[in-house]
């Protein structure tokens, strides 16, 4: 990773400590947390275990079982929650696409709600979808220390979730960054991803170029992410089409995020750095102003 890209780390964790997530209104009960919810009994009132998962809280840790096992587990309360953050960050080519920001922005997005997550008291994960969908190292602790987030990969997230799905937390939240420019059905991506997860963040993270892309009359077009080279002419009425099919395309995913009750947002990279404009997630309560 580059020193550029760990700038962009630390910018968005102290960015980050200006926010809180946005809880969902209905938390799960049954899982060990720092939250308490509103069924009957009390917090104090023992349920079960689960085996401990890094970034857990240590003083959960049923330390009497570990001396029994040699294996770490954590208790479990009845009406309590999981203040937990699982984040899906694409790692495909398409996201460092040459002359963007894309990569900047992303990469600074996960640090930004790893820190809000960690102002509210809560943990966090950073996962990549790359050729499956892996934990990254350091990925429960603070972004700066985060490791291997090469933006280079080949498989969309909706593959690399088919691959390899990722152990997500149950009954946690889930934050998927990507500029979902890929073929495939939404509504079954987000339907994996909402399994079993009390709320889902899409943030789509576009350049401006995916946006407004130039009139280059003949070119030749490369597929960052396959390589592959195609020769056409990119004139006014083309450059309609792609307007066209991809104000559908966002659509499509808005129309998904709607119907699994996940909360999506567009940010257009360029906009986003340097100022680190955060209005629109916070209009679209994903974040709130500490």
């Amino acid at each position: 990773m580059s020193a550029d890209y760990h700038q962009h780390l630390a910018d968005g964790e102290r960015v980050g400590g200006g926010y809180k997530l946005v809880l969902p209104q209905r938390l799960p009960s049954g899982a060990a947390g720092s939250q308490t919810g509103k069924g009957i009994g009390s917090s104090l009132e023992f349920m079960d275990h689960r085996d401990y998962q890094p970034g857990d809280d240590l003083r959960r840790v049923d330390w009497n079982a570990y001396a029994r096992t040699d294996k770490l587990t954590l208790k479990l309360y009845r009406d309590e929650t999981v203040p937990h953050l699982d984040i899906l960050l694409d790692a495909s080519r398409s996201m460092s696409l040459p002359g963007s920001l894309k990569a900047q922005a992303s990469i600074g997005l996960a640090a930004v709600f790893a820190a809000a997550a960690r102002n509210g008291s809560q943990s966090h994960c950073l996962w990549l979808a790359r050729d499956g969908c892996t934990r990254a190292a350091n990925g429960h602790l603070s972004p700066t220390t985060w490791m291997d987030l090469g933006l280079e990969h080949g498989e969309n997230p909706h593959k690399a979730l088919a691959i390899n799905p990722p152990s997500w937390r149950s009954g946690g939240m889930r934050l998927v960054i990507s500029d979902l420019l890929w073929l495939g059905d939404p509504l079954q991506f987000l339907g994996h991803v909402a399994e079993g997860a009390s709320a889902v963040y899409l943030v789509q993270v576009l350049s401006a170029q995916d946006i407004d892309p130039p009139e280059l009359g003949n070119a030749r077009l490369i597929d960052h992410e396959t390589g592959l080279a195609l020769d056409m002419l990119l004139d006014a009425g083309a450059k309609r089409r792609y307007e066209r099919r991809l104000a559908r395309h966002q659509e499509n995913w808005n129309r998904a995020a709607r119907q699994v009750g996940a909360m999506m947002a567009t940010v257009v990279a360029e906009e986003l750095l340097p100022e680190w404009r955060l209005e629109d997630l916070v209009k679209r309560s994903m974040l709130v102003v500490e």
